[in-house]
């Protein structure tokens, strides 16, 4: 690979997990295969699954696109995006060598399809050229998922015979409300079975997401605190500095609400929030957080706070209004700020609140949840501000930190009994190996055997956007302009109002 650092593949070191064997023989076909989504995250992530020892030598992957391009240059266009990992450390992928063993066996097992999968005779030609398992894997535009399904189930590509499996990934958004949401999963059903079918929500792909349900599980000593009698609320923050930059065009019609709420911050609400399982099967999983996500009370629109981005600075960083990006109109009422305040009928969380909020170009780059824990008692600290006596709160800490960070209050040297507030801390990289991820490597090797626990079913995502239904219908009707907030902020000031008024704040993003 010219250009990049290449070391022999006798010195990668990565090694798969003891109980981690190799996926079945298969094929893996992308549609999309020149898009962003496959160069940056999906061929990223098979490369390390390849170091890993967990791709069998029987594996084929075929990128299909309409573009024009054979084997040989398909190859070549891969290796330049790979060589920019070796280059820029903030990318999703940074490692500063490529192993040359490794990205040839990627390579040597790669081939490109042109075809268009409009196209009755291209997808009887692809036909022809899979048998035995194959995964389909759609990493094109959501308004194309129910095409590409429709499309493999009448070319009879979907059949599973012979004990060979077909399954089929979709990327989100699934769908741009609840009727989409249904009429998409009514398309794909129609052509294959559930178990089939795999909704991809990258986010549960981190191990900082998955830690959430074994820490949960795996601990003893918190379960009894998980409840209504100690717990006061949770807060589910993910708040970027970046703007929309040049995805204008896509981010118009979508939005905050449509692009993450029931995706992402209604994933790692669940995760925190559901009972625990009869078991880590999938099924065991997906129905437990099914059931709470049925409690959760659809969202009142009084109970919404939206947002846009104006001009400003962050971090250092002039930043444009919203309404001046690329792609955006002038008069845009596209919200890139979202806050909530959700309640569920169960008994373990009722009377619980939940505050979600999302939004680009706001103070600081963080992903958590926070679970805020019920104040103890101030008699026996007459002595310590009420100010001073810290609440106790468990934050499960995404990104930019990955870690879990747990708040208390603990005596101040002295000779008086004065509170401060203390944190005790884990993070990854204290405990444990790194190595490069982009997150892809667990989703990617779960469809591949068969293990659908970290993907959602049909009734999981409607009953996610049954949650937000209401306030996507008023908007319908009548939208109001969202409220502009100053970029490098944390969001407009009706977000503060939405906790202020229960007599709470919301925890800080910059720090």
């Amino acid at each position: 690979m010219s250009g990049a650092q290449v070391k022999p593949s006798s010195s990668y070191i990565n090694v798969p997990p003891a109980a981690a064997k190799p996926a079945p023989n298969c094929t893996l076909v992308i549609f999309g295969a020149h898009g962003d989504l496959t160069k940056r995250l999906l061929i990223p992530a098979l490369y390390n699954l390849i170091g890993a020892k967990l791709l069998p030598d029987g594996f084929r992957l075929l990128g299909v696109d309409r573009v024009e391009g054979d084997d040989t240059s398909w190859r070549y266009e891969l290796r330049d995006t790979m060589e920019e990992f070796t280059k820029d450390r903030t990318a999703e992928f940074y490692t500063p060598v490529i192993d040359g063993g490794t990205w040839n066996w990627l390579t040597d097992h790669a081939h490109h399809v042109k075809a268009d999968f409009t196209d009755d005779a291209d997808i009887e030609r692809l036909r022809d050229m899979v048998s035995g398992n194959v995964v389909f894997y759609c990493a094109v535009a959501a308004r194309f998922l129910s095409v590409i399904g429709d499309q493999l189930g009448k070319a009879g590509l979907l059949e599973q015979k012979d004990g060979a499996f077909r399954r089929l990934v979709v990327e989100k958004p699934f769908g741009a409300n609840l009727g989409s949401s249904q009429a998409l999963n009514k398309a794909l059903l129609a052509r294959a079975d559930e178990s089939q079918i795999y909704r991809i929500d990258h986010f549960l792909g981190k191990e900082t997401v998955q830690n959430i349900l074994a820490f949960r599980f795996g601990n003893g000593i918190f379960e009894p605190l998980w409840r209504r009698e100690y717990t006061d609320h949770i807060q589910v923050t993910a708040a970027e500095t970046v703007g929309v930059e040049r995805r204008g065009a896509f981010y118009e019609p979508t939005g905050a609400l449509c692009d993450m709420v029931p995706n992402h911050l209604f994933t790692l609400l669940s995760m925190v929030t559901t009972d625990p399982p009869n078991s880590f099967n999938a099924e065991s999983v997906r129905s437990m957080k099914q059931a709470f996500l049925e409690s959760l009370q659809p969202v009142r629109p009084e109970n919404v706070v939206r947002g846009q981005y104006a001009a400003g600075s962050v971090r250092g960083r002039d930043v444009k209004a919203y309404r001046e990006s690329p792609g955006v109109a002038p008069d845009s009422d596209t919200e890139t700020f979202i806050a909530m305040k959700l309640e569920a009928e169960s008994w373990r969380w009722s009377g619980v609140p939940f505050y979600l909020r999302t939004g680009k170009c706001m103070s600081g780059r963080r992903t958590e949840v926070v679970v805020h824990f019920k104040q103890a008692p101030y008699a026996i600290f007459q002595d310590t501000p009420v100010d001073r006596l810290a609440p106790n709160n468990l934050a499960f800490n995404i990104q930019p930190k990955q870690g879990i960070t747990f708040g208390i209050s603990a005596k101040v040297p002295g000779p008086r009994m004065d509170l401060a507030g203390v944190a005790m801390a884990f993070r990854y990289e204290d405990s444990f190996r790194q190595e490069p991820n982009v997150g892809y490597e667990t989703l990617i090797y779960d469809c591949l055997v068969g293990d659908a626990t970290l993907f959602q079913r049909a009734d999981n995502i409607d009953a996610s956007w049954a949650v937000v239904d209401p306030a996507l219908q008023q908007w319908a009707t009548g939208r109001s302009p969202p409220d502009l907030y100053v970029a490098g902020t944390d969001g407009p000031e009706a977000a503060a109002m939405l906790l202020r008024r229960d007599g709470r704040e919301w925890t800080s993003i910059a720090s």
